[in-house]
């Protein structure tokens, strides 16, 4: 998650105690874009697989798919209050971060399972619920455990723990069988990364003991293991999504885009290294002795989302530099409220809905994209 410099140091300062109990995966110290075709909206989406249909969606990771999670923990990273969900049906905050659906809801919804992937935690979760697929994802969270500790927000062990819980949830409806084949057949999501080096490395002083490339080292070692232990519950297809164009996001312009808030240089050069590290694990990983059966694919959000911010018009945007909510240089979360930063006219025109996570429209946009060029597994 990203606000205002400002904002965003005084609330490390409150977690500061938790940075004494420092958390790692395995030390890392001692261990130009291709342009994409232009796409519009559609009303009948593409098939996402070849396959048979997938049981049942679960999603982990950060603010990007978190649908709720955030709102029952102890934490200022939420959003359950106007204007988000300004455009959810009820024009509910449901503590999604956006104006309407997120990418586990719109990806849910092209494969035909349901129309939204609701949060495991806080919800009266039903049968077909439990059936079907939830998110487990926490805002601000990241593969490294220092990232969700600064917040206050659920780790990615956190987020593997509530899998585990709901396991004996799925098995006491289902029976154990049926259980066992839902969680082996069904399709993973997996989006977090981004605030690893957008907030804990660039942003505070508390991973500078690692230079850039082997903190990116020990964020790919962190995500292996993730993914290791996941399949260890029993996960096969997994779908892994890689950072975006950080510096180009608008709260990363703000911060360090110069007056002009201009895409950050470095912060996108970071994201590209990561993205090849992360992509080369997860090449290593597919189907290896260490996780049989295993079909994993890496997700490109790099390219499409870059082409979308520097073509804006192919895509029907107005505005890519800013967020809807407010003035769109720093409202998020807390900022982007209904007393102080009322949200623009028309979200549709923007990229982005407050200055981290993109409107509804972007994220159906980015999608389509990504399924019509590469599928998902």
């Amino acid at each position: 998650m990203a606000s205002s410099r400002a904002w965003h140091n005084a609330v490390l300062l409150t977690a500061v105690v938790l940075l004494l109990r420092r958390s790692c995966c395995i030390d890392a110290s001692s261990a130009a874009t291709s342009p994409v075709a232009t796409v519009t909206a559609r009303p009948n989406p593409p098939s996402t697989t070849n396959q048979t249909r997938a049981p049942a969606l679960f999603v982990f990771g950060d603010s990007i798919v978190d649908s709720g999670n955030n709102n029952v923990i102890e934490t200022l990273i939420r959003c359950n209050f106007p204007p988000y969900g300004q455009d959810f049906p009820g024009h509910s905050a449901t503590g999604r971060f956006s104006n309407g659906k997120v990418p586990g809801d719109i990806l849910a919804s092209r494969m035909g399972i349901k129309e939204y992937v609701p949060p495991y935690l806080g919800t009266n979760l039903s049968d077909f619920d439990l059936l079907t697929g939830v998110s487990f994802a926490s805002g601000a969270s990241g593969f490294d455990p220092l990232t969700a500790k600064i917040m206050l927000v659920l780790t990615m062990d956190d987020q593997l723990e509530l899998f585990k819980e709901y396991k004996m949830k799925l098995e006491h409806i289902a029976g154990a069988e049926r259980a066992a084949e839902i969680v082996s057949t069904s399709m993973y999501l997996i989006i977090t990364g981004t605030d690893d080096l957008a907030n804990t490395y660039f942003t505070t002083p508390f991973r500078r003991n690692y230079d850039l490339e082997s903190y990116i080292e020990f964020v790919v070692q962190c995500a292996s293991e993730f993914f290791k232990k996941l399949h260890g519950l029993g996960a096969r297809r997994m779908n892994i999504a890689g950072a975006p164009p950080i510096g180009c996001v608008p709260s990363q312009r703000t911060n360090a885009g110069g007056l002009e808030r201009e895409c950050v240089a470095l912060y996108n050069q970071a994201a590209v290294v990561y993205n090849a590290a992360l992509e080369k694990e997860i090449k290593r990983l597919n189907g290896s002795d260490d996780m049989p059966g295993s079909v994993l694919k890496y997700i490109d959000l790099y390219t499409p989302l870059l082409d979308m911010i520097q073509r804006p018009q192919a895509y029907g945007f107005d505005v890519t530099n800013r967020g809807c909510c407010g003035t769109g240089v720093f409202e998020v979360t807390l900022t982007c409220n209904q007393y102080t930063a009322h949200a623009c006219k028309d979200p549709n025109k923007f990229l982005f809905w407050d200055t981290y996570h993109l409107t509804e429209r972007g994220y159906n946009l980015l999608l389509t994209q990504i399924i019509n060029r590469d599928g998902l597994h």
